[in-house]
């Protein structure tokens, strides 16, 4: 009788998601204050790594991430326990062990799939009097009920003294080994535990090597090759993977750019990377507003638009095979790498949606292929761009124009389409053009080494233009968009780094933080 009341032992368990670091990292810094074991986790969940918008270079990241937190355990002989199944099931395992007294984590803005996962745990939490304690993640505010104040709570949030761990005396539970590989699932896919040199690598430390070079050298040609397609892959910070899957808290991101700002010989070029910062939470704060528009046209109006949907164009798309050089070069090198810059993949969408008139919900294949994929800003971003909302300007890119504007000398579309190398700069951008003569010279047959464009440019741009400004000006369209405003819009106030914005958002970091900030230099 005896033995059957043994009670469990009490602990508590940080619950890591989208935010694999420690610097700044709140579920961590008030779990170590609660005087009990602290279990921590991640779950590489199937039904997740299974959807839709995933991708094995997402978990590859992810893995990598973990991999760079427990370096950094090892000093502290601990662990940080992965498991390969769902959170529920691990979760359920745990309870017939432990007595698990409070799970702390951020909020996830993720998909409707993680959103359901965290619906059904928090109920189970409640029925197994669990006290679950989430925390804001970056600057998104979950049950938001007006925009109106939303600008003034951002700023304060990035404003706020950094969540650091204690260096010392981490209390963490250890498994039992026994235990932990009865519950931790099956082993991974070599494809997500081997490395390619071809994708940035996840991890806190290199997160922070990436933000430092930036500041300290690459931010000054930021605004000039921020629409590049080859210069901004050194010209941009590359932070945005890092901060989809939170080995950089954006609070850490703005102060740490705050720092530098006033030493920095290119003040300009900081202030638009900051406003960039901002737009980051904005669309997923969006995005946390109304989280159905991953599936439906936030207008509801433009539900009467129907797109045939044509198997041919979407594959000749996703396989860089369109005809249209720009196009081809920018798809070839996001499949291969992950990354390409903010006009570009603003164009590629253009392009999918209204060139060949294929509905943005198609787009899965983009979500599978950004490394760094955010769902918050992956979906807003879609329907603005697909002008689905009604109240945003309707953007048909022309991709010539934009080939001949940012890739000039065709260096771009050489290095991701090699068919192309001996054309010269003044026919890359439209080869379709070049004579026969032409095309025997440069040895590059169009219809044999490099299709012909499988649409029309012009007269496909003009047809999608006419039916969906004609949308446009519909009274549908524009009430619903009047209810959109009225719901994501702050009219009364916008983020610019004018003089008194510069003035208050110099952070005061504390000795404790500096230091930190320093390791990581």
């Amino acid at each position: 009788m005896a033995s059957q009341n043994l009670r469990k032992q009490e602990i508590v368990v940080v619950w890591f998601k989208r935010d694999l670091r420690f610097t700044d990292h709140e579920a961590l810094f008030y779990a170590q204050k609660q005087g009990l074991p602290v279990l921590l986790m991640y779950c590489f969940e199937p039904s997740i790594m299974n959807y839709d918008d995933s991708d094995v270079r997402h978990w590859r990241f992810v893995y990598q991430s973990l991999m760079d937190m427990q370096d950094k355990l090892d000093n502290l002989k601990a662990r940080l326990y992965v498991f390969h199944d769902e959170a529920n099931a691990v979760f359920k395992a745990l309870m017939e062990e432990f007595s698990i007294i409070t799970v702390f984590s951020h909020e996830e803005i993720g998909n409707k799939l993680t959103f359901d996962r965290d619906l059904e745990l928090k109920e189970f939490f409640k029925v197994q009097n669990i006290t679950w304690n989430e925390y804001q993640h970056n600057g998104i505010i979950r049950k938001l009920k007006s925009r109106n104040d939303w600008e003034k709570r951002w700023k304060q949030k990035m404003l706020e003294e950094p969540k650091l761990v204690a260096e010392e005396g981490w209390k963490i539970l250890q498994l039992e080994n026994d235990f932990y590989d009865k519950l931790k699932g099956p082993i991974l896919k070599k494809e997500i535990t081997q490395k390619d040199p071809n994708f940035q690598p996840g991890g806190e430390t290199t997160a922070w090597k990436y933000l430092n070079s930036f500041l300290k050298e690459r931010y000054v040609n930021y605004s000039k090759h921020i629409s590049k397609p080859a210069l901004s892959r050194k010209g941009c910070s590359r932070i945005s993977p890092y901060l989809a899957y939170g080995n950089l808290s954006m609070r850490m991101v703005y102060q740490y750019t705050m720092q530098h700002y006033e030493s920095s010989i290119n003040k300009r070029a900081l202030s638009n990377f900051v406003s960039r910062l901002h737009w980051h939470c904005h669309f997923i704060q969006k995005f946390e507003d109304e989280c159905r528009m991953e599936f439906e046209n936030v207008n509801r109006a433009y539900n009467q638009l129907v797109k045939p949907k044509n198997e041919t164009y979407i594959a000749a798309w996703q396989k860089g095979e369109t005809g249209i050089p720009i196009v081809d070069a920018c798809m070839r090198c996001v499949t291969a790498t992950g990354y390409i810059n903010f006009r570009m993949r603003a164009m590629v969408v253009s392009f999918f949606v209204f060139n060949l008139w294929q509905d943005w919900r198609d787009l899965h294949f983009l979500a599978r292929q950004f490394l760094d994929y955010e769902p918050g800003i992956h979906y807003p971003q879609l329907q603005m761009q697909a002008g689905v909302t009604g109240i945003n300007t309707i953007r048909i890119y022309n991709p010539i124009k934009n080939s001949e504007d940012h890739d000039p000398d065709g260096v771009f579309i050489k290095t991701w389409l090699p068919e192309l190398k001996n054309v010269p700069s003044s026919l890359i951008h439209e080869p379709w053009k070049m004579t026969e003569m032409e095309q025997q010279l440069y040895e590059t047959v169009i219809g044999k080494h490099y299709p012909n464009p499988i649409i029309d440019i012009e007269a496909t741009r003009k047809a999608a233009s006419d039916i969906v400004w004609s949308f446009r000006k519909t009274p549908e369209v524009r009430s619903e968009g009047n209810l959109i405003l009225q719901k994501h819009v702050n009219t009364s106030s916008s983020f610019r780094m004018n003089s008194k914005t510069k003035k208050s958002a110099k952070p005061k970091l504390t000795k404790k933080a500096e230091s930190k900030i320093a390791g990581k230099q």
